[in-house]
């Protein structure tokens, strides 16, 4: 990392789960994975119109939220909102476009947007309504895509911060 970054940790906040897959949802854990400008590798988005490219190169999202969601009734679970990287111990509600984070010892990535929620996740909600990750029906509870700053390695368990 460059000497002039300072990153400002937030209370044990890791890496809970990075997940790939070959097209779709769900995306699979796996225990590391190289991180590049254009997305991780051995991941594929099925419809490249709306996901992927460098300013959506990282799709990320909170284990709260999961949680929050399963509570309420739901069967969603880490990566099955096809996100790359489930974050825990984050406040979510601080991850906005512009923000930078540092994810494990090498990578740094930028929030470029809220994510729009897609009808392939309509299954993991009881009642088909997978608008409950829309960042305009229900501010917070979004997964958000990601711009990727510095390449490198993401291993499960890293930490993650918040970077000035």
């Amino acid at each position: 990392r460059k000497a002039t970054t300072i990153a400002y940790p937030s209370p044990m906040a890791t890496v809970h789960q990075i997940s790939l897959s070959d097209g779709g949802v769900p995306k699979l854990p796996v225990d590391r994975a190289m991180v590049t400008a254009l997305g991780v590798l051995g991941d594929r988005q099925r419809n490249t119109e709306v996901h992927g490219g460098p300013d959506r190169a990282l799709c990320l999202f909170s284990l709260e939220i999961i949680e929050a969601l399963r509570a309420e009734g739901h069967s969603i679970y880490p990566g099955a909102a096809g996100e790359n990287i489930t974050v825990t111990g984050l406040d979510w509600n601080q991850v906005e476009p512009g923000v930078r984070l540092a994810i494990g010892p090498e990578v740094v990535a930028e929030i470029t947007s809220y994510t729009a929620p897609c009808r392939h996740q309509a299954r993991w909600f009881t009642d088909g309504d997978f608008t409950r990750l829309s960042q305009g029906r229900y501010p917070g509870r979004s997964r958000v895509y990601a711009r990727v700053l510095e390449e490198g390695v993401v291993s499960t368990g890293d930490p993650v911060s918040f970077l000035a």
